[in-house]
């Protein structure tokens, strides 16, 4: 179909009504397999942390350790904008398979390290397949989930990250015993986990069709029919609901021109763009500053062993994972307004509290761990929302650009520096300066649920083209 004709399309609205199903199921587990492959690759990170710093492996320094982290986060932010980009030009799933290439060879690459300055750049190169993923992955779930159950289904998947981290704490417990394999090679095959299971999540792609309504844009209406009408093939047509949606009329279009996407996000959208920077901008900087460096504050404070880290991250991912799962429903029963406000303002909080606690020496290893596991079921589900935000309210033609950019300035304002800061604090040993920096955590993070109250979008059981029209629907 030629760039520029006028079409009509039920694409979406047919989208919306179908009952959930096996191919939704399929969706989820493809999509949410990525997510586990990332929390498996940065929980192996800082479950390495401490064991890192020992001659026998790379010998890196408290700060270095930081800066590594530091250097997967600018490699993931300029990941995600090359490939959000990409993303929105050439589609769901073309994107899929590339930015799981890079990742999957960054982490091989990893397990032959042999410097920080190497360490370093196999770091940065795995952050930009996991950033590509961002942009990638949220756009297409929220294109292809049903607008009703579209927050909770966000949520569960980005909380999947979780399950990754979990599996990759137990796996150091093992890869980082002594008694079972000498330290010098149990960090490597560690990291040659995550490429392993780089494999699997690139099996698991091909039951992701690309995204219909990018179709529809991009002047392949048919295209994006023929794939709603084989799901709806897969169900009983009493299940169906009745298809009285309008058609949606667009413009075809291959691309959208940058002064166009300028306008749509400065100017047009300003109060959501800065809506989606401070959601970002805060969680950013409340996880990765506690998460990259939760392994030396255990060393440090705790006297906890590096081998015995991953134990302790354990409980913490499985809160992680908990939190969406559980409450995850609430944003689309509830609303996200209120769920969002409430999950960051507590998050906030609690972080608060512990700090004090931890500044008053009242906690002990296993304390500190079962206070951070309550305060990140509140946050997973807080900072999954984030992502659940920008890629609803900005329009189809630039939705993954805008996850990107959102993501990228928020990570680059909030979370970049955080790792190094907290590295150099941890490396004073001064409770007190780690104690402030926890206050302004949980600042940010109150600063955050203030914004969504105030500027925050009601798009719960909404179709995307309700919450924001694409682009292409103007005259």
């Amino acid at each position: 179909m030629p760039h520029g004709e006028w079409i009509e399309s039920h694409v979406p609205a047919r989208l919306d009504r179908l009952p959930w199903s096996r191919w939704h199921w399929l969706i989820v587990i493809s999509l949410g397999a990525t997510w586990i492959l990332d929390g498996l690759e940065v929980t192996l990170a800082g479950s390495l942390a401490g064991i890192l710093t020992h001659r026998e492996t790379l010998g890196l320094s408290d700060a270095q350790v930081g800066a590594s982290a530091t250097f997967y986060l600018a490699g993931a932010v300029l990941g995600a904008l090359l490939f959000g980009y990409g993303t929105d030009r050439l589609g769901r799933k073309r994107l899929f398979f590339i930015t799981v290439a890079v990742y999957l060879i960054a982490t091989a690459m990893t397990a032959f390290s042999w410097s920080f300055a190497s360490y370093a750049f196999f770091r940065a190169l795995t952050g930009a397949g996991i950033g590509g993923e961002y942009a990638a992955i949220n756009s297409a779930i929220d294109e292809l989930i049903p607008a009703r159950v579209r927050g909770r289904v966000d949520l569960m998947i980005n909380g999947s990250y979780w399950i990754g981290a979990a599996l990759g704490s137990a796996a150091t417990i093992v890869l980082l015993d002594p008694r079972r394999l000498p330290v010098w090679l149990g960090w490597r095959l560690a990291f040659g986990i995550g490429a392993t299971l780089g494999l699997i999540v690139i099996f698991f792609r091909r039951w992701i069709p690309e995204s219909p309504r990018w179709l529809m844009i991009h002047g392949r209406n048919a295209e994006a029919e023929k794939i709603v009408d084989e799901v709806e093939r897969t169900i009983a047509p009493a299940l169906l609901p009745p298809h009285d949606e309008p058609a949606i009329r667009i413009r075809t279009r291959t691309h959208t021109p940058w002064h166009e996407i300028w306008h749509t996000i400065v100017h047009e959208h300003r109060r959501r763009s800065l809506l989606g920077f401070v959601l970002m901008l805060t969680q950013a900087f409340f996880y990765n500053a506690i998460f990259f460096t939760y392994g030396l504050v255990l060393m440090r404070f705790y006297a906890v062993p590096s081998e015995s880290v991953g134990a302790y991250l354990l409980p913490f991912a499985l809160g992680n994972v908990l939190g969406p799962f559980v409450i995850g429903h609430l944003f689309d029963t509830i609303g996200r307004k209120p769920m969002i406000a409430a999950t960051y303002g507590i998050a906030g909080v609690l972080l608060a509290l512990t700090g004090w606690l931890f500044h008053a020496g009242m906690l002990t290893a296993q304390t500190q761990t079962l206070a951070w596991t309550v305060i990140f079921f509140v946050a997973s589900a807080a900072a999954s929302s984030a992502y659940l935000t920008v890629s609803e309210i900005f329009p189809l033609e630039i939705r993954a650009l805008a996850i990107a950019i959102f993501y990228a300035f928020g990570t680059l304002a909030g979370g970049v520096g955080a790792p190094i800061l907290f590295g150099w604090i941890i490396g004073t040993g001064s409770k007190t300066a780690l104690f402030i920096g926890y206050l302004v955590g949980a600042a940010l993070m109150i600063l955050g649920a203030a914004i969504e109250a105030w500027i925050g979008v009601s798009a719960e059981r909404r179709s995307l083209e309700n919450v924001a029209p694409p682009l292409s629907c103007r005259l």
